[in-house]
């Protein structure tokens, strides 16, 4: 129902009206409006909507009993001031109960003993989107308190299975609440068929039991969706998937190899530049400068003084050479288009039987992790899943601990990490 307010010409002639619409304020009728003595626009409205739901029996109540107490909740802000709606809601009798029950009206656009319409509520949830509690409490002018009541109205701190039809591909990963404490929670999320990201759940720890348990919670028509996990290597998360998932596939993140092999051939170059800056000359030695980031690029991401300073490091330093060759055979495996799962297989094997021929030591890690999970890493050459939307993820997360100060209620986390995701979708 549009209101209609004065406006007035410049010769301050007699005012005519104008109509704006109460957008998510439905079938009301509106009694006056105002601007009160704090220069606030209160809008005085009746309800049309006939009939309540009996509190006790359920039913239609349409008996008029008169009217409840003057309810006035906040709205939507009108030609730059605050507003708010102010209406009395009227009582029924049902005539079905015995004790003939009175039950007050609940208007749709405004929930119980909230004092905020639902249309400023999700206003106000949007407005939270990528921001914080106390910076949208400063500039809407709504107390802290009030709005983590919205939150908790509006978001659930647990994942609404009723939500999803398939579940696809599931991530599990970590990150830690403080920095430096090991108090590691799980972040469990699914990247479904259409590439969005969704997440199922915070979990207060790393431990087996607890994602067993979460893992079970999930209906079972939606478990059985699931047909393959991206994770790291952690054993707790591996034996869990491998016991309630026993059909999916368990993919070991590409990129947590890669990282573990790159740190292997990066210990080697600390080494041997560590020996070279007591055996080269001063001028030689200067000529590795920039080194560091030349051995760790892709050769096509190298500039020109990159590839001559890394030149330079393998030539002094067989050993290096010898490494870094190793290490980009083993990506070149990775990066190979349309290579199966038994190929990839075995030639990863007869790449570790490269390195145990040099009689280098530095990868002798690298080799026991790779014959450890060979076939979870090679999973990977099914359908090249791998933790990249999970990664993403975690630096969101990483980005709204910082933005809050640190969120150490998982609830909370749960709530803000969705809103985050679907906040734009649900509320824009």
């Amino acid at each position: 129902m549009p209101v209609k307010l004065p406006v007035y010409n410049q010769a301050g002639a007699q005012p005519a009206l104008i109509g704006i619409p109460l957008l998510g304020v439905n079938d009301v009728k509106v009694l006056a409006v105002e601007i009160n003595e704090k220069g606030e626009l209160v809008i005085e409205v009746e309800s049309r909507q006939q009939g309540t739901t009996c509190r006790q029996c359920q039913q239609k109540a349409d008996k008029g009993y008169g009217y409840g107490k003057v309810r006035q909740v906040r709205h939507l802000s009108a030609f730059g001031l605050k507003t708010w709606i102010r209406f009395r809601p009227q009582r029924y009798e049902c005539i079905f109960c015995p004790e003939k029950t009175t039950t007050t009206q609940q208007v749709d656009w405004c929930l119980p003993r909230s004092p905020h319409t639902i249309a400023f509520e999700e206003h106000l949830l949007l407005q939270l989107v990528n921001s914080t509690v106390e910076d949208v409490s400063h500039k809407e002018d709504v107390s802290y308190d009030e709005l983590l009541g919205i939150i908790d109205r509006h978001l659930g701190k647990q994942v609404n299975w009723a939500e999803f039809e398939q579940l696809e591909v599931m991530g599990i990963d970590e990150i830690a609440l403080k920095k430096g404490h090991q108090d590691y929670v799980v972040i469990v999320t699914v990247r479904l068929n259409d590439g969005q990201v969704k997440l199922l759940a915070v979990l207060p720890d790393r431990k087996k039991k607890t994602l067993v348990k979460f893992l079970q919670s999930i209906p079972l028509p939606l478990r059985q969706t699931i047909h393959t996990v991206c994770t790291d290597m952690w054993e707790a998360y591996l034996k869990a998937v491998e016991k309630v998932l026993p059909w999916a596939d368990v993919v070991v993140d590409r990129f947590h190899v890669a990282q573990k092999y790159h740190d292997a051939a990066d210990k080697v170059r600390k080494k041997e530049l560590k020996r070279l800056k007591d055996e080269l000359a001063e001028t030689d030695y200067k000529k590795l400068k920039g080194s560091m980031w030349a051995f760790r690029k892709k050769p096509t991401d190298l500039s020109a003084t990159e590839t001559e300073a890394l030149a330079h490091l393998l030539e002094y330093s067989p050993p290096l050479r010898l490494v870094y060759d190793l290490r980009l055979k083993l990506t070149a495996i990775f990066e190979e288009p349309d290579l199966t799962k038994i190929e990839a297989s075995q030639k990863i094997k007869d790449w570790c039987q490269d390195v145990k021929q040099t009689g280098l030591t530095w990868f002798d890690s690298f080799l026991t992790t790779l014959n450890n999970h060979l076939g979870p890493i090679t999973n990977y050459f099914i359908n090249r899943h791998n933790s990249g939307f999970v990664e993403g993820l975690n630096n969101k997360i990483k980005v709204l601990k910082r933005r809050c100060y640190g969120l150490l209620n998982l609830g909370r986390l749960f709530q803000r990490l969705f809103l985050d995701l679907e906040g734009y979708k649900l509320f824009a």
